[in-house]
């Protein structure tokens, strides 16, 4: 099992480079940290992860100071839950500075 996320900035048309991202078990204990690439992405925020329930989190308050924007979100956190350890997981971002979507990625 990995995890990998990616960010697109929806109101730029872009990926959203230079993002801070943390992985946390629920009870808030950082797991592993990252930054969004030039595509917006993070190939491999953890290699292993057990069955249980996760957070991420993204610093859009950084991220929007950087490109000029005024947001609303100063962070987006998805807690999800993995099943099945041996499969992949992706948590993608679609993002604006005042609203945000995410999907079960492949």
């Amino acid at each position: 099992m990995s995890l990998s996320t990616h960010i697109l900035d929806a109101t730029r048309g872009a990926p959203a480079a230079g993002v801070r991202v943390r992985l946390a078990a629920v009870d808030g204990t950082e797991l592993a940290a990252g930054v969004t690439d030039d595509d917006g992405r993070i190939a491999r925020l953890a290699a292993t992860l057990a069955e249980g329930d996760y957070r991420i989190t993204f610093d859009t308050a950084a991220y929007f100071a950087a490109t000029g924007q005024q947001g609303f979100y100063p962070e987006v956190t998805v807690t999800f839950t993995v099943t099945d350890a041996g499969r992949h997981h992706h948590v993608p971002l679609l993002l604006s500075p005042f609203a945000y979507s995410t999907y079960r990625g492949s």
